[in-house]
């Protein structure tokens, strides 16, 4: 087992028009970067909002921050670019999502634990926050069951080891030898690699020290449009690997068929109940969770959970199918 500090990480940041965040976020990790001899490395997919000249800013005032042009815009590709140019040396990766909230110490907790378990991967609890009403409802939903179908990534944790969580960690030579990320893959990346490293005997610990706050979309267009990513994301991986998806995935996918047979109701009435159904359990979740949280807001988390889901399953049978094509990547 390792004992001693790693000698460098590389901190990688995929971002696209951060304005509101990027300048905050990299003054929270440079203290981090300083401690762990680490660079940052903010890998830009071609920013229209202010964000490279903010970037620019802090590069003047910390040499440790770098900005890195990703012409092919995605995350996956972003670590790639990242890792393939400045991670020579480094011995561990820390991806950070740009419009993510940290604790100060995240970097510093996620190093401590790769070393204690001598893992290959440390990944997190991602839980969801929002400020608007609609922020909110997706937050609640996103934290429920009903919204991710009880994700371990999307709870607390007490520390143990996992197929699959938040990225948040990886051992760099770990994430050469499978060859990185897919960069075919626009969504759902990270639980492609996951794959990948299990099936290397590599390990992944989800950490019990820390974890991130993910602030969701503010709009329901935009969160189904996210879901729908996530979806064609799944059903590609589920393509590629001939994986089975697990029954909590197996449900929602039910969500997009139910719809289509709803429209059949004009024949016989029947044929919109499990549509009916479907929508009394999520509508009355939210209720039920308003009530308890006595959080009017928290009302709305069952109409995201139907947005999520419908999402969802939509994107994962036109990927399965075959059929469409992929929305621009946020």
């Amino acid at each position: 087992m390792q004992t001693e500090k790693p000698s460098s990480s590389l901190i990688v940041i995929p971002c696209l028009n951060e304005a509101a965040h990027i300048g905050a976020l990299l003054d929270q990790l440079r203290p981090a970067a300083a401690r762990l001899g680490a660079r940052i490395i903010v890998a830009d997919g071609g920013s229209t909002d202010g964000t490279l000249s903010i970037v620019d800013d802090v590069i003047a005032r910390d040499p440790r921050v770098i900005l890195l042009h990703n012409k092919r815009r995605i995350q996956s590709a972003a670590i790639n670019l990242a890792v393939g140019t400045f991670g020579d040396g480094a011995d561990y990766l820390i991806r950070i999502d740009a419009h993510g909230g940290y604790p100060d110490d995240y970097c510093d907790r996620l190093v401590e634990e790769a070393l204690a378990t001598s893992a290959d991967s440390v990944v997190v609890s991602m839980l969801t926050s929002g400020s608007g009403a609609v922020q909110k409802a997706a937050a609640a939903a996103q934290n429920s069951k009903l919204g991710t179908g009880g994700s371990k990534h999307r709870h607390l944790s007490q520390g143990q080891w996992i197929d699959h969580g938040h990225h948040a960690l990886m051992r760099i030579s770990a994430f050469g030898a499978v060859g990185g990320y897919d960069e075919t893959f626009s969504h759902n990346e990270d639980a492609e690699l996951d794959y990948r490293l299990r099936k290397a005997g590599y390990k992944i610990w989800m950490s019990g020290k820390t974890q991130m706050v993910y602030y969701p979309r503010a709009s329901l267009s935009g969160l189904y449009f996210q879901y729908l990513g996530y979806g064609r994301g799944r059903a590609k991986n589920v393509l590629k690997h001939r994986v089975i998806p697990k029954v909590r995935q197996m449900v929602p996918l039910l969500v997009f068929p139910v719809v289509l047979l709803a429209a059949f109701s004009f024949v016989h009435w029947l044929a919109a109940m499990p549509l009916l159904l479907w929508a009394s359990v999520c509508l009355g979740y939210g209720l039920v969770a308003a009530i308890r949280q006595r959080k009017a807001d928290v009302a709305l988390a069952g109409v995201s959970a139907m947005v999520m889901h419908l999402g969802w399953s939509v994107g994962f049978w036109l990927q399965l199918l075959g059929l469409g094509s992929r929305r621009g990547v946020a």
